[in-house]
């Protein structure tokens, strides 16, 4: 069960940490973009982009919960990193619900964008950039655990 979980936690948080890379990328091209152009992009990337996020977020975050009470017990790096991959998880989710779904929630009824256009995507982009480095780091404790008594080569 726990080598399940980790590969679940593994595959799931890589990719999820990819896909927000990919969208970084993608909103930072679109920085010199006028009003209507950003407001269509962002239509589109409205479509699907919800759900493959929660496809993939969930997953990690609960095979991460699963590996980080199975070695809890064992102390050290085998103990912390799944719990420092876990809180990250949990602070992506928070920021997510906080931040960014309530401006997913307005931009999807922006038939132009408002006034304020600018200073909206500001507040996403700044939001999605700091889950983006969480779900990263996430990543990275998860890969850099240890299992106790492993060989390194």
């Amino acid at each position: 069960m726990l080598a399940v979980a980790r590969f679940v936690s593994l595959t799931f948080a890589g990719l999820f940490a990819g896909f927000l890379v990919t969208v970084l990328v993608l909103e930072l091209s679109m920085r010199t973009a006028d009003g209507a152009v950003y407001t269509e992009v962002r239509h589109v990337e409205l479509i699907g982009l919800d759900v493959l996020a929660t496809v993939l977020l969930i997953p990690a975050a609960v095979a991460t919960a699963i590996v980080a009470a199975a070695r809890f017990p064992l102390g050290g790096a085998a103990r912390w990193l799944p719990v420092f991959a876990l809180l990250l998880l949990v602070s992506v989710f928070v920021l997510t619900f906080a931040v960014n779904l309530p401006i997913n929630a307005a931009q999807h009824s922006w038939a132009t964008p408002p006034p304020d256009w600018a200073a909206i995507r500001d507040r996403w982009q700044l939001a999605h950039a700091v889950r983006t480095v969480a779900a990263v780091l996430a990543f990275g404790c998860l890969t850099a655990r240890r299992d106790p008594g492993a060989v390194v080569r």
